[in-house]
This record gives C-alpha cells, structure tokens and sequence, in this order.
C-alpha cells in the first residue's frame, strides 16, 4: 500500500528547472567561503581539506548516535519525535537547519526522506547527500513509484506496509528512526550504531544484522 500524500514544502532557493550536477546554494556558499578564507590567510588550502575531511569522517556518525541513543531511551525518542531540533541538540548537535522532523518506521509505515527539486538533506547530521540522493531519477520516481526505487536498494517490503514519503525543504529537514532489528536486545549503543546507516536514516535501506 503506498500513501500518495507526500509532505510538499515550498524550496525557495531552488527551480524545478535544475539538474543533476547543478550546485546548490550550500554548496556555492561554501565554495566561496573556502576560497575566501584561503586568499585571507586565515586558512590554508591544507587545514581547509583536512576540515572538510573530518566533516565526511565525523557528521554520518552523529545520526547514528541519535539514533541509537532513540532505540535504548524511549524518554529521548518521544523527545526526537516532538522537536527533532531541540532532542538532537541536547546531544551537542547544532544544525544547520531551522526545523527538523524526525519520523518513525513501525512494522505498519516505513518512512522515505527526499528532496524532489534539490538535495535539501540533514548534512551536520548525516554528512554530505550520497549522488544518488541528489539525482533527478531518485528525485522524481521516489515521489511517485517508491516501492519499485526502495526495491532497488535491496529493500522488499510487503504490500501491506504503507510507504511514506516526506519532501525536505531549505528550512525543515527529515530523519528517519528505523526499527530496530531483532536479536539487538541488550547491545550499547555503541554496538547500535556499527548498524545504522546514513541510507537507514533516508529510508532506503533496513538496519541488519550479519549472522
């Protein structure tokens, strides 16, 4: 079954007339703030690529502690489902984003996360979108077709699953809380996180767990 509601929020900085490989606002702005701060002296050209490489090492690793700090705490997950911003911040996390909304796979609902006319995404969460995420095939089918995409991935879900997909904006960003898998009870969160992906965390994939 498939929910053909998908939440519709207006992209203000983007046209419907973009494609792939067209920047976004985002990313324009850091690339002048790179290359402002290197031609100011205030960076090198260095310090700037071990910046950003510690931002690809370090931010997918914090949606997979908030989640798994959700899937042991269900006082802080009610906290995540109500005000995404304020549970994740009182993690240490600031986002780059006015709103986030966290929404919650049952075995009755299974939640996708788009962005149909950019590649509005969660980054200080879950790192940079993956290319996938930002491609005009992935963008436009999902909306439409997500059974057949998620089915690409690897994921088979049964009819009967209502399938939800959520359109992200410059101002309100999507998490997805995955179910957590059988046989878990009783691991860290630590242990948690070694299986919460950034595509679990989208929506495109399942957390497993290798026999």
């Amino acid at each position: 079954m498939v929910n053909n509601h998908v939440d519709d929020h207006q992209h203000p900085h983007q046209t419907a007339g973009q494609r792939d490989g067209v920047p976004s606002e985002y990313e324009i702005m850091s690339r002048a703030m790179q290359e402002l701060l290197i031609d100011q002296g205030v960076m090198t050209a260095d310090e700037v690529r071990a910046t950003m490489e510690a931002f690809e090492s370090d931010y997918p690793n914090r949606g997979a502690k908030v989640i798994a700090r959700a899937w042991t705490d269900p006082a802080f997950k009610k906290f995540l489902l109500r005000d995404g911003k304020a549970a994740v911040a009182s993690m240490g996390i600031d986002l780059e984003t006015d709103q986030l909304v966290a929404v919650e796979n049952t075995p009755e609902i299974h939640n996708v996360i788009v962005c149909t006319l950019c590649s509005c995404y969660p980054r200080h969460l879950l790192g940079q979108p993956p290319t996938w995420y930002k491609s005009d095939n992935y963008r436009k089918r999902v909306v439409v077709e997500p059974r057949p995409v998620l089915a690409e991935f690897g994921t088979q879900l049964s009819d009967d699953v209502t399938l939800r997909v959520h359109d992200s904006n410059a101002d309100m960003r999507y998490v997805v809380i995955p179910m957590r898998p059988e046989g878990t009870q009783g691991w860290s969160e630590a242990q948690l996180e070694e299986i919460i992906t950034r595509d679990a965390m989208v929506g495109v994939t399942l957390p497993t767990v290798l026999e």
